[in-house]
């Protein structure tokens, strides 16, 4: 039982990134599935919408239970929130291109490549994350 504690704390921030992550994923595919198959609006305003949720409750998880950010003063917690937002800003244009490729280029099914854009982007968004925007090193409210 102590070895699964040990993992547990030592994995901890990848662990609950996953949880959340998928999560994430989850608040993205019931918002895009919404949109696109019961509102019938198009792929590419689905995918806007879906983004900006899924990421904003991204940025709430992660800032609290994955990467417990000590960003208190004003100055750093926008830094902070215009780094995630930005580079969530970059993998969602590389998300929406293979979601465009696809569904545009090769006909297929928009709900499977939705799925398949998030896999990219919750690898990319984790690396972002936990090297850039939460560094632990870094002292955000300087």
């Amino acid at each position: 039982m102590l070895n699964l504690k040990n993992i547990f704390i030592k994995y901890q921030s990848f662990l609950l990134y996953v949880i959340f992550g998928v999560l994430t994923t989850i608040v993205n595919i019931i918002v895009f599935f919404i949109l696109y198959n019961m509102l019938h609006t198009g792929h590419n305003i689905a995918y806007v919408v879906a983004w900006f949720w899924a990421v904003l409750f991204a940025y709430l998880t992660n800032r609290v239970w994955v990467f417990h950010s000590t960003s208190t003063t004003t100055a750093s917690i926008i830094k902070e929130v215009w780094q995630f937002y930005l580079a969530r800003v970059l993998t969602g244009i590389i998300g929406y291109f293979i979601l465009t490729f696809g569904v545009d280029l090769l006909r297929q099914d928009a709900n499977i490549w939705n799925i398949i854009q998030n896999i990219f982007v919750i690898v990319s968004n984790f690396v972002l994350s936990k090297l850039i925007i939460f560094k632990k090193d870094n002292e955000h409210d300087n």
